[in-house]
Order: C-alpha cells, then sequence, then structure tokens
C-alpha cells in the first residue's frame, strides 16, 4: 500500500511529505500517538503542531486526522512530515479495520453485533461461549462500553497486538455502535461502514429503539441508520429479533429470527416462557439459564443464534451458556439482604425493561428503591424520555431516588441545571414523588439505611452510576 493509495481511499488530502515518514515504510499498525513506534499510522481526530511533532519524533510512517489545529499544516510541512487530513475520520477508521483484519486475521470467521439495547451481553455471551469451547477469540466488548464505537484506531490495536501475542484468530466478535457521531455531528451509515469492514459471517440486530438524542431524532432515523446493514453483512446470516417491528422491516438476504415466544420460522430459535427451543427440541430450561430477565433471555437468544449460524457445536453452545457470567453492570447482584442490582440501563426501553423485571422478583407488602443517576451532559431530550420511561414504570411499590453524582463525575458527564430540572419537571408533574441527592455516596448510604432486609434496591444509569459497586462496598 502506497501512501497515496490509503489517502485515496478515505477521501484524503497529503500534505507535506509524499512517502511514508519512517525507513522502512508502513509497519501495517494503526494505533494511538501516545502508543505509536516506528513506521505505525496514527488516527486522531484532531492533532496540533505539537502533536505532529511528536509524530517526527517518533519516526511514524504518518498521521491521518480530521481536523488540524493550531499549526498542524504548517509543522507538517516544515518537517516534510506526511499527513493525511481527510473530512471523514470513520472513512479512515474503517480503513484501519478492514487492513488490520486482512493483514493479522485473514483467516478468521467475524461476527458483528449491533442495535440499540442488549449488544454488549450479547457480544460478550458470543465470546464467551467461542472462548468455552476451545476456539480463539477476540472481542471489543468490555464491561464499560468504551471500545463498541469504532470512531478510534483502538479495535485495530486490539487485534493486532492480540495476534502479534498469541497467535491467529478463530473468531472475531465486533460490537457496532448503531449510532455514532462526533463533537453532536452524526457519523451517518456508521454501523453499515463498520460491519462492511469487518466482512462478517454472522451479524446480529438486536432491537431498533431511541437512544443517542441529538445525533438522531426519532425512530425513523434510527431504523435509517441499521438498514444498511443486512446489505453490508451481503450473504452472510443475520440473526434477527422477531419480535421487533422494524428490526422485521429490515431486508436480509439470509434470515436467523428470535423470539420470546413460539415461531414457526425454519431457521430460528425460541423461548416458551419455560424453556428454550429450537428446532422442536428443549435445549435449555429457565433453571439452566445464567438470568432470568425477559431482555437477558433476549440477548441469550441471539447469542445461541449467532453460534448455530457459525455452525459451533449444540453442546459446547449450552455448556457455554450455562457457564456464563454477566458483565459488570448488567443486572448485576452486588447483595442479598437486602437484594441490590446495578444495570446500566441508560436509555427509555433499558430502563423500563429493567425495572419491569426487577419488580417481578419484589416479595409481597415490600419496596423497590429505584435509584437513577441522571445522565451529565448528554442534553436535555434524552433525560425527558428517560424521566417519562420512569413515570410510565411507576409502581405503588416503588420509591424513587435520584442522583446528579457530583462527587464521582468528570466534566465531561457533569449533570447541569437544564438536565436536572426536566427530571423535577416531568417527575412533579406527573405528581411522581422522589428523593434528589447531589452526591452518589449520600445517596447510596441513605438508601441503604433505609431499606428493609426484604426491599430491593435497583441501581440504573450510565457513568453517574458506574462508580456505585465500589462505594457500595465502603457503605454495606
Amino acid at each position: 500500500m502506497s501512501i497515496q493509495d490509503l489517502a485515496k481511499s478515505i477521501n484524503g488530502k497529503l500534505i507535506g511529505n509524499d512517502e511514508f515518514f519512517s525507513i522502512d515504510g508502513f509497519t501495517g499498525k494503526f494505533t494511538f500517538l501516545n502508543e505509536a513506534h516506528t513506521g505505525d499510522i496514527v488516527i486522531r481526530h484532531w492533532v496540533n503542531d505539537i502533536g505532529v511533532e511528536i509524530a517526527f519524533d517518533k519516526n511514524i510512517a504518518c498521521l491521518i486526522t480530521q481536523t488540524p489545529k493550531d499549526g498542524a499544516i504548517e509543522m507538517a510541512e516544515k518537517l516534510n512530515f506526511p499527513l493525511i487530513i481527510t473530512d471523514k475520520i470513520e472513512l479512515a477508521n474503517a480503513y484501519a479495520l478492514s487492513h488490520t483484519i486482512e493483514k493479522y486475521s485473514p483467516d478468521s470467521t467475524n461476527v458483528v453485533i449491533t442495535g440499540t439495547n442488549g449488544k454488549s451481553t450479547t457480544s460478550h455471551l458470543i465470546y464467551h461461549i467461542l472462548k468455552t469451547a476451545g476456539y480463539h477469540v477476540l472481542t471489543n466488548t468490555d464491561s464499560e462500553s468504551e471500545f463498541n464505537t469504532l470512531i478510534d484506531p483502538m479495535v485495530s490495536k486490539l487485534i493486532s497486538d492480540e495476534v502479534l501475542a498469541n497467535g491467529e484468530l478463530d473468531y472475531l466478535v465486533i460490537e457496532v455502535s448503531e449510532v455514532q457521531g462526533w463533537l453532536g455531528n452524526l457519523m451517518e451509515n456508521h454501523a453499515a461502514l463498520m460491519s462492511e469492514a469487518v466482512k462478517p459471517k454472522v451479524g446480529v440486530i438486536t432491537n431498533i429503539a431511541m437512544d443517542h438524542i441529538g445525533l438522531v431524532n426519532s425512530i425513523e432515523d434510527v431504523y435509517d441508520e441499521i438498514k444498511a446493514v443486512p446489505k453490508a453483512i451481503g450473504d452472510g446470516i443475520c440473526v434477527l429479533n422477531h419480535d421487533d417491528e422494524l428490526v422485521m422491516k429490515l431486508d436480509a438476504q439470509n434470515p436467523f429470527f428470535t423470539s420470546m415466544s413460539k415461531i414457526d420460522e425454519e431457521n430460528s430459535i425460541y423461548y416458551d416462557g419455560e424453556s428454550i427451543v429450537y428446532r422442536g427440541d428443549i435445549i435449555l430450561r429457565n433453571n439452566e439459564l445464567p438470568f432470568s430477565g425477559y431482555h437477558f433471555i433476549q440477548n441469550i437468544l441471539s447469542a445461541m443464534g449467532a453460534c448455530i449460524s457459525l455452525g459451533v457445536n449444540m453442546l459446547d453452545i449450552i455448556e457455554g451458556v450455562k457457564s456464563y457470567k454477566a458483565l459488570n453492570r448488567r443486572f448485576a447482584k452486588l447483595n442479598e439482604e437486602p437484594l441490590i442490582f446495578d444495570d446500566f440501563a441508560h436509555n427509555p426501553d433499558g430502563i423500563k425493561a429493567t425495572i419491569g423485571e426487577t419488580i417481578k422478583l419484589l416479595p409481597e407488602n415490600q419496596t423497590l428503591y429505584v435509584v437513577c443517576s441522571i445522565r451529565g451532559s448528554r442534553g436535555v431530550e434524552i433525560n425527558k424520555l428517560n424521566v417519562e420511561a420512569l413515570v410510565e414504570s411507576m409502581d405503588e411499590r416503588i420509591e424513587l431516588v435520584l442522583s446528579s453524582s457530583n462527587d464521582v463525575v468528570n466534566d465531561l458527564n457533569f449533570v447541569v441545571p437544564e438536565e436536572r430540572e426536566v427530571f423535577f419537571n416531568t417527575l412533579n408533574e406527573n405528581n411522581v414523588e422522589f428523593v434528589h441527592y447531589d452526591n452518589l455516596k449520600e445517596c447510596l448510604s441513605e438508601t441503604y439505611k433505609k431499606a428493609s432486609q426484604k426491599d430491593i434496591i435497583l441501581l440504573i444509569g450510565a457513568q453517574g452510576m458506574d462508580p456505585a459497586e465500589s462505594l457500595l462496598k465502603d457503605i454495606i
């Protein structure tokens, strides 16, 4: 690959040197500036003159950016260093992902997972099943969902590092955000672009619902972002949620269906209320499942559907499901008396599903304390939808507790007055009583003191609730 071919492939303009800078050319690795070595390529959303100087000193092959700042272009020209400027950084990262897989993992069988809810659990469960079956597998899913954006070269770096350290991969399981953006601007067609880069044999689409308000403003916008994914998967198998009306509108060439009720589709797996059934045979019963919530069983079905489509032995799939341990903050049990569950419910569908499943576990005449962190610096619209989901989920047995989590979040996740006010106003308008705490530690401490041993405490929310487990260890 020449640097001119690279620039052309990502619709980039080449500044400075018209050859790769390092003596031996490009190593084949895409990475971050602070971890780059001689001959690597660095992709950054923005770079300034200091960044160009650092790249020059590190003798990297070239820099790719969308936003050159503070004399970056002038410095590249002064040092005769190759700087590629692209209008769409996602093109660079998609290229990096495709190139990395072709170079470091050309023989792996690849899977992509996208959708609004359940991506991380489904991806991690597929990963666990394959690993349990003895395969060498890599996933970009992590407990804090930091690596599923694919808007930087992290996944490319993970792949090359893993192969160089531990040998060739059998499977790649790549979680892809259904909607993505940067600085409030939508990266159109992100899910399809990244899915196509992975060249999957199997793709999973969990559901289509609202999230990422500001990048998209309607369910139709979300559908528009996902509808091109089946085409990107091509003649691979698409595992589709049969219970989701919008998912069923997608045009998939080779569908495999999952459902929470009996369906007659030939290529399908479903749950009948007591067991998971495949081709008329009971595969797993309720008491064999790692968790019992409605949306978690949906995730199990999606993961099993993907592994069946991959041709994995059914006994290995069953063992993988039985032995699975959930990701952090995926309905994790943190305490027994009172029961405390922690879940990364951060959008309307997630909130309603998690509260609905939890209240089923509540003993008679006991209280469910729903402790919700307001989403900080994410805008009024997503918080309005979230609080409306809370209102819709309210029950006479629920006591609602809110936290702004000022003591544990950074400035990127700080709750601004408008976000707090939309919560308060919506609850007041609907006559929903609540308690609010500025700080998460006080919120958790006071709720724990108030709860009896037979009550349940449910912790929900995104970044503002992430530190709850560690805080509770001290409190309890």
